[in-house]
């Protein structure tokens, strides 16, 4: 069960990241804003290949994009399998789209902390990743959903809210095939 919602959350990734490159090529068209090459650069330092300023690494740009969304994506998968589903589900992913993304650049040396930005450079990350996060999960929540609701949400179920005193609902059994 939770390899194929991993499996269909990085489809749902996929779909996402190519909702959210679209997004930014409208965007970039309307506001004039240039292509950044932060991902292929991050990717070029991760995999240690040659650096060459002063290209635009189009393809390395992708390949890091929809890696990227495909990988986080199976994630959204799994949540969304367990129960987690709806915008609360898809906020809390954007989070980790937002980590994952910062952490690698950090860590590579090709980007600064978001809080050091220029504020419209910040609005405009988060309104991506944020398309991402949110068509990301209504892929992946649809995808679930076909599974029923999840072992979080039978839980729910029982009593709304968190009580120490209840525990899990009994596991099914499933029938094993012959």
């Amino acid at each position: 069960m939770w390899a194929r919602a991993a499996v269909e959350g990085g489809a749902a990734g996929v779909v996402g990241g190519m909702v959210m490159t679209l997004g930014e090529k409208l965007e970039q068209r309307a506001t004039g804003r240039p292509s950044s090459s932060v991902p292929a650069r991050t990717l070029e330092r991760l995999l240690g290949l040659p650096e060459r300023p002063g290209r635009q690494p189009v393809a390395l740009n992708l390949a890091m994009h929809m890696g990227q969304a495909a990988l986080l994506g199976a994630l959204r998968g799994v949540m969304a399998t367990a129960g987690l589903r709806g915008p609360w589900a898809s906020a809390m992913f954007m989070g980790v789209r937002l980590t994952n993304d910062q952490t690698l650049e950090n860590a590579t040396g090709v980007g600064a902390p978001p809080w050091t930005w220029p504020r419209r450079e910040l609005v405009v990350d988060l309104a991506h990743k944020a398309v991402y996060a949110f068509a990301t999960g209504v892929v992946a929540d649809a995808l679930a959903a076909r599974r029923g609701p999840g072992p979080g949400r039978v839980h729910a179920e029982l009593v709304p809210g968190r009580h120490p005193d209840i525990g899990p609902p009994p596991r099914r059994r499933r029938r094993r095939a012959r």
